[in-house]
């Protein structure tokens, strides 16, 4: 028996042996990694360069004001488009190119007018009636009706067809819209042609129903972003009150760690039992009622979800799912319940740890500060870049001509040689770019602002983990608890992460940013590929998704439990990281059935909090409770703010329990170490609490008779 155990050792590295001298995080250490430090430094002054050169040729007035197809801002004071606000788009469908979210410029021509249209008109009845004039208005400036209709619409000089429209952000969209299960723009259901016929409006929308899509997500924008306006206060109530929960929960934890986890075990269960009671009652209610039969295949996409509440199907649907889920939380329960004790002891050690170390319940907020750094001038960084481009004019001929094609001015064009050697020859706007080397290097800017984000935001999550997992393993290594404590553990932790591990931070943020990039550009092609009949191209390309998803979650495992090793001993990332993943190796069982129990536990208290804050948001918004006098404001869709509590109550109790699972990890890999270090006698005792002792030396005794039965 021994020697299987040495063979099984020897397959996942030497366990720890018995060091006198070690007392938990080692002070006296060196830099590690130096030359992954040095590379992080010289891409942060690449980046500041980049934010520089995007800043001197970006213009964010682009995205905040309109610019015509010339380049020229609508409704500003001092130019030509002065008393011209609006921006109007000759084909807005092609607005739904991708290359929008690039270059923030719609590929169709874009005019500024003074108002958006306001009646359904086509070109080809307008430009023989009455209604030219009013038509006119909305084609390129300077055009002359000498045209015929093919040639007009070839060349872009007017829009094929006018519909009513709105103003947004100074931007006309067309106002379609559902009225009684009828198609409507406008106001008006009927039209009147140039012939003086009237017909149904239907009949009209039927010619753009390419746009549909278009203008149905615009509409959807448009309506969520009033529901934001007019109930952004209440959102923060909800999440205010999210946070107290959290808070509330984790004090509370602290004193009474068992009790408030069968309390929310119970409560669980039973807030996902009202759910299905909940679901029941609505689908009972629904029995007979005219149209609550139809099938959500039948009914297909709404744009307003409203609709969907009125099937049976949904709370049929939604019953079903919360049944599976209670379900699976109950097998779970009694299968674990064990388990689940030896990781509530675990747990109250964790509680005792933060206890010793208030303050790192605050240090999310730390890691959420420096996480909206990144993320703001990401965001800035890249509105510049793709704000950077200019417009490009070109010479264009009817007839062949040696400098057609080229590059033009214009302004000085009329007196330059080339429209002097082409006479009938004009410049013309051409596109929104650039074709300068910085222009044609704007794509793999971004790619590099993408990849520096990603890099930078990991190596602040990893900067906390490494200074919560220093903060808690000098907690678990002080033999008298908490007499042996060191003064200010989390600083402590926090300036040796700094001083000797940025290094070793970089690394490992280095290598999840580059799979989070690859994993971004596999997306990017993947929406390319989308138009694409190959089915082995598909099938390749979500295979190769799939890998690098599992890729991520694993290297995210690993470095986690690699930067509680840093903390720890102070070794470089690759030492650490073989170090950590052997010693999970050698303790795989107790990996499997323990520490995972813990994030199951933690998963539990998530979803209480997001639960109790979720239900209590969709009784105030549906009416259904007043807060004192106050009622929910009208919405259009009362699932926005809902499901804007629902995430952001998650994002908030994710930030309070992410510090106890970090707690429980360091705390779970100390435990290891010291089962291999020490035998619990007078000589080499055990730096566990005693409670924890008990419980996790007896399920430990447990997993090897059941290793030793396996191997045998």
């Amino acid at each position: 028996m021994g020697g299987e155990r040495q063979h099984y050792y020897g397959k996942h590295g030497t366990p720890q042996k018995y060091d006198p001298t070690f007392k938990g995080p080692i002070y006296n250490r060196g830099c590690t990694d130096v030359i992954c430090c040095v590379f992080l430094l010289l891409a942060i002054v690449g980046y500041v360069a980049v934010g520089i050169i995007a800043w001197t040729h970006g213009d964010p007035r682009k995205v905040i004001y309109p610019t015509d197809s010339r380049g020229e801002f609508c409704g500003q004071k001092g130019t030509k488009n002065e008393n011209k606000p609006f921006l109007f788009y000759f084909n807005i469908v092609k607005c739904a190119s991708p290359l929008v979210l690039l270059e923030f410029q719609c590929p169709t021509p874009q005019i500024c007018v003074e108002k958006c249209p306001d009646r359904y008109l086509t070109y080809l009845n307008a430009h023989r009636s009455q209604d030219f004039q009013y038509y006119k208005q909305f084609c390129v400036p300077g055009f002359q009706n000498n045209k015929g209709v093919a040639e007009v619409l070839r060349d872009s000089d007017c829009p094929a067809v006018l519909t009513p429209s709105k103003p947004l952000a100074r931007r006309c969209f067309p106002d379609i819209h559902s009225h009684k299960g009828v198609l409507m723009v406008g106001n008006e259901t009927t039209y009147e042609d140039g012939h003086g016929s009237r017909k149904n409006i239907t009949e009209l929308v039927e010619g753009a129903k390419k746009a549909n899509g278009v203008l149905e997500a615009r509409q959807l924008a448009m309506r969520i972003f009033e529901d934001y306006t007019v109930s952004w206060y209440w959102i923060i109530i909800g999440l205010v009150i999210a946070m107290v929960l959290s808070l509330l929960f984790i004090v509370l934890l602290r004193f009474l760690a068992g009790i408030m986890i069968w309390v929310m075990i119970v409560m669980v269960i039973l807030v996902l039992g009202y759910g299905i009671f909940h679901c029941y009652m609505e689908y009972a209610r629904l029995r007979g009622e005219a149209g609550s039969d139809i099938s959500l295949v039948d009914l297909g996409f709404q744009t307003d979800l409203r609709v969907y509440l009125h099937l049976r199907q949904t709370w049929m649907a939604f019953m079903i799912i919360l049944s599976i889920l209670e379900v699976i939380i109950i097998l779970l329960l009694i299968f674990l319940r064990k388990r689940i004790l030896i990781a509530i002891a675990l747990i109250k050690e964790a509680s005792r740890a933060v206890g010793y170390v208030m303050c790192s319940l605050l240090y999310p907020l730390v890691t959420f500060f420096l996480l909206c750094l990144c993320i703001a001038y990401w965001a800035s960084t890249a509105i510049f870049l793709s704000t950077s481009n200019e417009a490009v004019y070109k010479i264009f001929n009817d007839t062949a001509c040696s400098v057609a094609g080229k590059t033009c001015n214009p302004e000085t064009f009329p007196s330059s040689n080339e429209s002097r050697l082409c006479p009938g020859a004009h410049c013309q706007f051409a596109f929104y770019g650039g074709e300068s080397t910085y222009h044609r290097a704007l794509l793999g800017l971004q790619i590099f602002n993408a990849f520096m984000f990603f890099w930078l935001a990991n190596f602040v999550l990893a900067l906390g983990q490494v200074t919560l997992a220093g903060a808690f393993a000098s907690y678990y290594w002080a033999l008298n608890k908490p007499d042996d404590l060191p003064a200010f553990p989390l600083f402590s932790a926090f300036g040796r992460a700094l001083r000797y591990h940025t290094g070793s931070l970089a690394f490992g943020s280095l290598i999840l940013a580059i799979v989070q990039t690859i994993r971004v550009i596999l997306e990017y092609l993947d929406q390319r590929l989308k138009a694409a009949e190959n089915k082995f191209a598909k099938f390749l390309m979500t295979c190769l998704k799939c890998c690098f998803w599992c890729l991520e979650k694993f290297i995210r495992f690993l470095n986690r439990n690699a930067y509680i090793m840093i903390a720890i001993y102070g070794t470089n990332f690759c030492t650490s990281a073989r170090n950590a993943f052997f010693l999970l190796m050698r303790n795989i069982i107790r990996v499997a059935v323990l520490d995972k129990v813990t994030d199951f536990l933690f998963l539990l208290g998530k979803l209480l909090i997001v639960g109790s804050v979720g239900i209590l948001a969709f009784f105030f918004f549906t009416h259904r409770i007043r807060i004192v006098q106050d009622t929910a404001p009208p919405l259009n869709y009362y699932w926005v703010p809902i499901l804007t509590v629902i995430i952001g109550s998650y994002l908030i109790a994710h930030g309070f329990f992410s510090v106890y699972g970090m707690c429980v990890d360091t705390l779970f890999l100390c435990f290891c170490e010291d089962l291999e270090r020490n035998d619990g006698s007078q000589e080499r005792p055990y730096f566990m609490s005693p409670e924890l002792r008990d419980i996790l030396l007896k399920g430990s005794a447990e997993e090897e008779g059941k290793r030793g039965e396996v191997e045998e």
